[in-house]
């Protein structure tokens, strides 16, 4: 372990910028109307209540500005608020596997070009890819309202709109189809695929999350959500076992899959459908958070003669 990871408080990635405590009085300054929401909590440190969406809104608002630069920010209420820290984790995993295929070198700019499918009325991932590395998007959702949110904060910052674009997905029984077009090539995908296998079950999570807020104060964030945002019928393993079969359509086009698996006893089916899809390289990532423990699972069908072709066309 490097002295940089040994500092993490956290222990979120290296570069992360969120592995220290929120510096509320820093981030009031940036959006003020979060002070309203800023108070002592039981151990005598600056927070806020985290069961508040209101609060939370505000929270995310304060750290786009100060640390992305995004100074026209909302949501529809009632969608997904995420935790800005887990996110941007994955995206900087994401970039030390492009860096590991480019010669110990994380490719920057907008020739990178990254599909986020899944990609919300919140942005999260393209904002934070783009402002940090300089990426191009891809935004891919089935719900026209969360589309319209993001094109809506795209076009309200000018450092997103020429490199972030947003896409329908028209049919839901696909994930890639319909999406990727003919001349389409990415160098990776990522997705924060559909967690619950039902509505039913999406809201046992969200009185489960609520019960404990009330109970000690600790970042379990309700961050709301969207039906098409937190439940998909199967759940996580249905939607990710899917989505792996269906790259195999895109093989080609794209050379890292990825996608964020949550429940690790659901990594064995994974494992089964990437070995049956004849994947070339499989990876997982494990990333942490307090006590909170998720996983990214990488997949590409290119060997690596084909990776270094891709990689001296695309970035070199």
């Amino acid at each position: 372990m490097s002295s940089a990871e040994k500092k993490t408080s956290k222990g979120l990635h290296p570069r992360n910028p969120h592995n220290a405590p929120y510096d509320f009085k820093t981030l009031a300054a940036c959006k003020p109307e979060l002070s309203a929401f800023v108070s002592l909590n039981k151990y005598d440190n600056l927070s806020i209540d985290f069961a508040n969406p209101d609060a939370v809104l505000l929270l995310n608002k304060a750290l786009l500005s100060h640390f992305y630069n995004i100074k026209e920010y909302d949501i529809p209420k009632g969608h997904l608020c995420p935790p800005i820290p887990g996110r941007a984790d994955y995206i900087h995993y994401m970039a030390d596997v492009l860096g590991k295929s480019n010669q110990g070198q994380i490719p920057k700019g907008k020739k990178v070009k990254v599909l986020d499918i899944g990609v919300g009325a919140n942005c999260i991932y393209p904002i934070i890819g783009h402002n940090v590395y300089g990426w191009s998007f891809v935004g891919a959702d089935t719900s026209t309202l969360s589309l319209s949110s993001a094109q809506s904060i795209i076009s309200k910052n000018m450092n997103l709109n020429t490199d972030i674009q947003c896409r329908l997905q028209k049919d839901t029984d696909n994930i890639f189809t319909g999406i990727f077009n003919k001349e389409d090539y990415f160098d990776f995908t990522l997705c924060n695929p559909p967690f619950h296998k039902s509505q039913k079950d999406a809201a046992s999570g969200t009185q489960r999350k609520n019960k404990n807020l009330a109970k000690r104060d600790k970042n379990l964030l309700n961050f709301g959500g969207m039906a098409n945002e937190l439940w998909y019928p199967g759940g996580e393993i249905a939607f990710i076992t899917k989505m792996i079969r269906q790259s195999l359509k895109h093989a080609k086009n794209c050379l890292w899959f990825s996608t964020l698996v949550s429940k690790k006893e659901n990594l064995p089916v994974i494992y089964k459908v990437l070995k049956q899809c004849k994947t070339f390289d499989v990876q997982t990532i494990e990333m942490k958070q307090g006590q909170k423990v998720s996983r990214i699972v990488i997949w590409t069908f290119l060997n690596k003669n084909m990776q270094e072709k891709w990689r001296t066309k695309r970035w070199s």
